[in-house]
């Protein structure tokens, strides 16, 4: 009788530490990260003392943005200061000294993207810090039939990568992690 009972407590202890399995600890990156400018964004491009070079230009879909004597610069995936140094570094020949500098005016390009099981799946601006519970408010929340324990956020920032998350655990008082949304996310509800 004492090793049935011995049996039966190991049972239950290894369906309780099974239980508390779904409790990964998933490290998420949540730091503020440089702001990349995208497809569809507008940027001024003001070079100092030149009217004739300084521009409002919009981000092609191709990334590049034209310009007089720099020719098409790529613009996507830099961040402005970048840029401005590209550019600069490309007048160099041309003009004296050149100080330029990049405002993105119009941000176009930071979105992410809800599909699945919620009410209205589709393309969302990403406008200042999104976190996936928002991102799901945003999307009208879940249907009848989601599995809101299952969701999963597919990033591709270039290290790539699923996170998982539970919705469960976001609302639980002792909170699990909330994932703040980076541009081009995917937010997938099973």
């Amino acid at each position: 009788m004492g090793k049935t009972r011995a049996s039966f407590w190991a049972v239950v202890g290894v369906l309780l530490l099974a239980g508390c399995a779904h409790k990964s600890a998933v490290k998420v990156d949540n730091s503020e990260q440089p702001y990349r400018i995208g497809r569809e964004d507008v940027l001024d491009v003001a070079v100092w003392r030149d009217g004739d070079l300084s521009r409002t230009l919009p981000v092609r879909p191709d990334g590049y943005i034209s310009m007089p004597m720099t020719g098409d610069v790529l613009a996507a995936g830099k961040t402005p200061t970048e840029l401005a140094e590209e550019i600069k570094t490309r007048l160099q020949p041309y003009v004296q000294e050149p100080r330029v500098t990049v405002i993105v005016r119009e941000v176009n390009s930071s979105r992410v993207f809800v599909t699945g099981e919620v009410t209205r799946p589709g393309a969302y601006p990403l406008r200042g810090r999104v976190s996936v519970i928002q991102a799901i408010a945003l999307a009208g929340g879940f249907t009848d039939f989601a599995n809101s324990d299952g969701i999963t956020v597919i990033r591709s920032d270039g290290n790539g990568g699923q996170i998982p998350v539970r919705y469960s655990d976001l609302l639980s008082p002792d909170g699990g992690q909330d994932v703040v949304l980076r541009p081009g996310d995917t937010i997938v509800v099973p």
